[in-house]
């Protein structure tokens, strides 16, 4: 009883010490440029641990795909235990078994529990596995690998929080049959209350643990406090690790990897991006490596978008300046599609380049639409530009279905009623294939 007394009291103390931040004015890096009230905020869901489950219990376990035939499995538990994976392709029969890494943290007041991170392989695609984490023999967990070649379906969704629409929002994706998630930034809505992650990764665990959920980060990953921590993104970093190695990069906070007959970049909207940074040399290299004969289609993501006619977080550097420096490198290697968050609506561009329709341009589109708690950005601007030509102010994700090496279908489905509607529909045709836009 003693060491939960102690453990409230240091959480008490570190919600105070936040407060305190906040009041101070040092919540956010980012300030939008242009007025802007945002709708009331949305209470977050607690997912708390379960009663069957103890410190040694395996818990908010998801994984990320590295390189073409392995997976990462990553868990915590309260405990030290084994980081050791046991896994099969048939229920109960584990014929292999890898071992890995353990990790923590400590961020204020606040320990991590013990992150455990283990790749296993080589895999076969297109292919269930069943595995278990730690030697738990009380939790058996399933994920399927991503297909070798086309068709492939990504479902894509940015700024899921953790609220009554977050759920909407997973149980529409559970139902869509996709091999693999991308998801640009604005994960948990922690906020610096670092247990706010801890619920989220339980929230997540029944979709992240069966198929690849490839991130990047977002303002709210950030959870820098000048003084108080200086450090930034600890807790993202510690607890959602990417395969940036494989890709030469230097940062968890941008990388890249094919699947199936894909290119997928992922670009860290916090982290320099200017020219002399190692972020463009690196992204620079990247697209001057890939081939299309093998990866006929590039995408692109981001969390603060490019191109936006909301009102919400209008003239920020992180996209006003990030575009300037990069926007010709993307559009120079012939992306297809640059995905983004932040504004917490949906809205899908032409194709566009330097703010005209130009159709060897990447289409662009915001899905920072998942759920979270600070509500929809409901208002846009009156502005007649012509290359907006989707936008909704409504909770909801998207899919990607890349068919072929040249065609792909995007749809965007809105949380209506507790059901998934589809209310945006276009077919993409790959620059790739387009002779018009050979580079």
């Amino acid at each position: 009883m003693a060491c939960l007394v102690g453990r409230r009291r240091r959480l008490l103390l570190l919600r105070a010490s936040i407060l305190a931040v906040f009041l101070a004015g040092f919540a956010f890096p980012s300030v939008s440029a242009v007025s802007y009230r945002r709708p009331r905020r949305r209470p977050d869901l607690h997912v708390a641990r379960r009663l069957d489950e103890n410190d040694s219990t395996p818990q908010q376990v998801h994984i990320s795909m590295v390189g073409s035939d392995k997976m990462r499995i990553s868990w915590i538990t309260d405990d030290p235990t084994p980081a050791t994976v046991e896994y099969g392709t048939a229920s109960g029969n584990y014929a292999n078994s890898s071992t890995g890494t353990t990790s923590s943290y400590r961020y204020m007041l606040y320990n991590s529990g013990q992150i455990h991170d283990v790749v296993i392989g080589p895999l076969q695609p297109n292919t269930v596995y069943y595995y278990r984490c730690g030697g738990n023999a009380g939790r058996q967990f399933s994920f399927k690998t991503a297909p070798p070649a086309f068709p492939i379906k990504f479902a894509i969704v940015g700024d899921l929080g953790q609220t009554e629409h977050t759920n909407s929002t997973l149980q529409h994706i559970s139902q869509s049959s996709y091999d693999m998630l991308l998801l640009p930034g604005d994960l948990s809505y922690a906020d610096f209350w670092q247990p706010r992650w801890d619920s989220f990764g339980r929230m997540v665990e029944p979709l992240a643990s069966q198929r690849p959920w490839m991130v990047t980060q977002g303002n709210h990953e950030v959870e820098r406090i000048p003084v108080v921590h200086s450090s930034s993104f600890t807790a993202y970093n510690a607890r959602w690790r990417m395969p940036f190695e494989e890709s030469g990069s230097t940062s968890n906070l941008y990388y890249s990897f094919d699947v199936a007959g894909a290119h997928v970049v992922m670009l860290g909207s916090y982290t320099d991006f200017g020219p002399s940074s190692a972020q463009y040399k690196w992204l620079q290299s990247d697209l001057g490596k890939v081939d299309r004969s093998k990866t006929p289609w590039i995408l692109a993501l981001i969390h603060a978008p490019w191109y936006n006619t909301n009102t919400a977080h209008q003239g920020e550097s992180e996209s006003v300046d990030m575009k300037r420096d990069m926007e010709s490198l993307l559009y120079n290697a012939r992306v297809d599609v640059v995905f983004a968050g932040h504004v917490h609506a949906y809205e899908r561009f032409a194709r566009v380049y330097r703010d005209k329709a130009d159709d060897c341009g990447p289409v662009h589109i915001t899905i920072g639409d998942g759920g979270n708690r600070e509500g929809l950005a409901t208002k846009f601007r009156n502005t007649g530009e012509k290359i907006s030509v989707f936008r909704e102010a409504s909770f909801g994700h998207g899919e990607l279905e890349v068919v072929n090496a040249t065609h792909a279908q995007w749809t965007w489905h809105r949380n209506d009623d507790g059901e998934s509607v589809c209310s945006d529909a276009v077919w993409l045709t790959s620059l790739s294939s387009l002779t018009s836009c050979k580079a």
